[in-house]
């Protein structure tokens, strides 16, 4: 066993089957979840996690108010969606609950999660396998794939690996020098097929399974690559497949998709998951962020601008997601090509 005390920071899809599958494994796991209800069900009767098909109830120290919590932990691993970062995390900063804070939230949330803990207390990792939140007490992990973790400067040091080994006693663990190059790749894939998902309802695998999902998805990927790029950065590969491959289009890019949906493919976006249960989601960091990237270096980015605006639309009440909502980008797409 890979001793390790880890407070997982938010109890919904990812955190709470991260803290379930990493339960009696890496040392102590705790949860800090902000819904009572879900933190109690997590306790008793324990949480009822579907695990690629396999219903299992694993029974977690959780809590829903931080001062019962009694530290420090090795690791804080930051799971909360980017608005409710500064609520979930200031308690546990001032109570000094963690010695390393990994940021592992969709979008590009890592400065603000540095801001709150400081620059040197913070791990960078990313999350390649995706799970659904089913309610109170209810999580399914719906697809397998990698952490990726790193230090911010790229440097390996003694905690990034025996982080690694602690989530390796439940996970595939990989470990990256370009840790910023990664989190830009995992942001592709959240602009493009996150995005996607919530404005038309589908799965990932059914987003691009018609020739509209598949060439508003390709026009996305590309828009989020050319950004990236202009950055500097060195785009990394997601579930083994590179992210130029995607980005080039046609049918070597719808070939790339189609590997990605082999192994993500069973994802129902977590923006989707918000939209329905009507909450805010995390577009501005996600959508959001590629558009004001690609402003700063001079990349247009039209299909993400409207993937922004549907969502917040939708936020507000003004309408639902629909697969029609493909067509349009498709055709938006084509106009843009």
């Amino acid at each position: 066993m890979a001793e390790a005390e880890i407070l997982v920071v938010g109890g919904g899809a990812i955190g709470g089957t991260t803290a379930a599958l990493l339960a009696g494994r890496a040392g102590r796991v705790a949860v800090l979840e902000a819904n009572a209800e879900h933190a109690a069900r997590m306790r008793d009767p324990g949480l009822l996690l579907d695990d690629l098909g396999t219903e299992r109830r694993v029974r977690l120290e959780a809590h829903a108010d931080p001062g019962e919590l009694d530290g420090p932990f090795d690791f804080a691993l930051v799971t909360v969606k980017a608005p409710h970062l500064e609520a979930a995390l200031a308690p546990l900063v001032e109570r000094r609950l963690a010695r390393a804070y990994v940021s592992l939230g969709n979008g590009l949330v890592q400065e603000r999660v540095a801001r709150l803990v400081g620059e040197e207390n913070l791990v960078i990792g990313t999350v390649e396998w995706g799970a659904t939140n089913l309610g109170p007490g209810r999580l399914a992990r719906t697809t397998r794939a990698p952490f990726v973790i790193g230090e911010p400067d790229g440097r390996v040091r003694e905690r990034t690996e025996r982080l690694a080994a602690a989530l390796g006693t439940a996970f595939e663990v990989r470990l990256t020098n370009n840790i910023r190059g990664q989190v830009w790749t995992k942001l592709l894939v959240n602009s493009t097929f996150s995005g996607l998902g919530a404005v038309s309802g589908l799965l990932y695998r059914e987003v691009v399974a018609s020739p509209a999902g598949m060439a508003a998805a390709l026009a996305l990927w590309r828009e989020g690559w050319e950004v990236g790029r202009a950055q500097g950065l060195r785009l990394e590969r997601f579930v083994g497949v590179p992210a130029g491959e995607i980005a080039a289009g046609g049918r070597r890019g719808e070939e790339a998709v189609r590997e990605v949906m082999r192994h993500v493919g069973a994802t129902k976006a977590s923006m989707l998951q918000d939209l329905e249960r009507g909450l805010k989601t995390e577009v501005d960091v996600i959508n959001g962020a590629v558009v004001e990237k690609g402003r700063e270096h001079g990349v247009p980015t039209p299909l993400n601008e409207r993937v922004l605006e549907l969502v917040r639309k939708m936020e507000r009440g003004g309408g639902s997601p629909s697969p029609g909502a493909l067509d349009e980008l498709a055709d938006l797409a084509g106009r843009t090509l």
